[in-house]
């Protein structure tokens, strides 16, 4: 399945293309829209048209979306209200240009309970709104800092079922933050018993999308902080069993790792792909 890095869209979807392809990359993960505010660029019909076909003549797969970090369905109303609009109109946005999934945050709360019905009402107006389409929404798994909701597949569960199990909704797993949650991904064995929890929650079927990164903390720290291949925790040995793992080997798989600037995730492109065999 593709390999990709988040780039820029801030020129436009037919240069993050470009910038795909010089890197090495069969995909590429995006903002949907400014990460820290609402501000939003207009994708015209004649650069989605421009996009259709650079991607196909340079044989990419569909993108992944992120949705902006200052969305919190788990708030109350007037930063709930903003979220539900938000990503209700980039499911829209999104879908007029095939990308395969847009991914969410659930969000923070003080009360659990209570923060996660609002997510799954939040989520489920915002389905609503964005009428038909194939994008889906994938709910991404948190490696439960402070407040954070969504570290357990049962939380990530109890919001598919407040939104009314759409089948437009997916998860995210996220290896940094499996990793932080304390999932020990570093052998095959360990990936299975995750998958084995994460299935019996939500259902493998669900899992749509992997952010592939090391870990600057240790297993279980609840902490978020991304590390570039091989030089974190997760370590080269971990990341090579993620990468052999016949399930999340088959999942679109998008790199955040942190880099000083977008061409230097050619590097990492080609850490992923030596650790996956692929030469």
């Amino acid at each position: 399945m593709p390999l990709g890095a988040h780039l820029t869209m801030s020129k436009g979807l037919p240069a993050a293309a470009r910038l795909a392809a010089s890197i090495g990359a069969d995909t590429f993960g995006f903002h949907t829209r400014n990460p820290r505010g609402g501000a939003r660029r207009v994708i015209s019909a004649e650069e989605i048209a421009e996009w259709r076909a650079l991607r196909q003549e340079l044989g990419l797969a569909a993108p992944v979306g992120h949705l902006p970090y200052t969305i919190n369905l788990g708030s109350e109303r007037d930063i709930w209200e903003f979220g539900v609009r938000v990503v209700g109109e980039d499911l829209q946005r999104c879908a007029a240009f095939g990308a395969h999934a847009i991914v969410l945050h659930p969000g923070h709360a003080v009360d659990a309970e209570a923060g996660l019905a609002r997510v799954g009402e939040g989520v489920k107006r915002a389905l609503e709104a964005a009428g038909n389409g194939e994008t889906l929404l994938c709910l991404e798994g948190m490696a439960g800092q402070t407040g954070e909701l969504g570290a357990e597949p049962g939380q990530l569960a109890r919001i598919i079922r407040e939104a009314g199990e759409p089948p437009r909704l997916g998860v995210c797993l996220d290896t940094c933050h499996l990793f932080a949650a304390g999932w020990d991904i570093r052998t095959h064995e360990g990936i299975d018993r995750m998958l084995a929890a994460f299935g019996d929650a939500v259902g493998r079927g669900r899992i749509q999308v992997l952010h592939l990164n090391d870990s600057r903390f240790p297993l279980g720290s609840h902490r978020d902080r991304h590390a570039r291949l091989g030089q974190g925790e997760i370590g080269e040995e971990g990341l090579r069993a993620v990468r052999a793992h016949p399930f999340l080997r088959g999942l679109p798989t998008i790199l955040e790792t942190p880099v000083d600037d977008y061409p230097d995730y050619a590097g990492e492109i080609a850490v992923a792909r030596r650790l996956g065999g692929e030469g």
